[in-house]
């Protein structure tokens, strides 16, 4: 527990006022394979979203009409949950448990293009110093007055460079990323 929020991973908030708000949960948690909480008001929804941590909060839309200000109060609590929206009045279990897989399915896919943009950002901006490193590494140990002892910790962090030059280029072939 860190600061009065119990940290679980991969737990849905389901926040709808239907009778079969408990049955609904437990086919979306059989189907995410993801505890599955239902509450039944805003105020339920609150406190929870205050005191866990979710991956998606599946709200109804019927909720959402009859009372905006809430609404509007509650999605200030979601932080990082993924909201997913359904209209139960019309849409069965089934349905549901559809969007919510899509919605979390989607929400896997986003995190990982952002986690390979990231990378990409990273290996980009590390590229150029690090080929001055390896540049001016191998300019000193050109250098005919450098003691023995210096040129060996030179030599050793040209050694390193290339080492990481070669984890980054690694790290770039599609083939590597996939396996790991």
């Amino acid at each position: 527990m860190v600061s009065g929020v119990q940290l679980v991973q991969g737990m849905i908030l389901l926040l709808t006022p239907s009778q079969r708000g408990a049955e609904c949960a437990a086919a979306i948690e059989a189907s995410a394979d993801q505890p599955t909480q239902a509450v039944k008001s805003f105020e339920e929804a609150a406190f929870c979203l205050r005191t866990n941590n979710y991956s998606a909060v599946v709200i109804d839309e019927c909720l959402l009409d009859a009372d905006p200000g809430q609404a509007s109060l509650l999605l200030q609590h979601i932080q990082t949950a993924l909201p997913v929206y359904i209209n139960g009045a019309i849409s069965g279990i089934p349905r549901t448990v559809e969007k919510v897989q899509s919605a979390l399915q989607r929400r896997r896919h986003d995190e990982n293009a952002a986690r390979l943009s990231a990378l990409a950002n990273l290996r980009s901006e590390l590229r150029e110093p690090l080929t001055g490193i390896i540049l001016n590494c191998e300019l000193a140990l050109d250098a005919p007055d450098i003691s023995s002892g210096i040129k060996e910790k030179v030599r050793n962090m040209h050694e390193l460079a290339r080492q990481l030059g070669a984890k980054l280029q690694m790290e770039q072939d599609p083939q590597s990323s996939n396996s790991h």
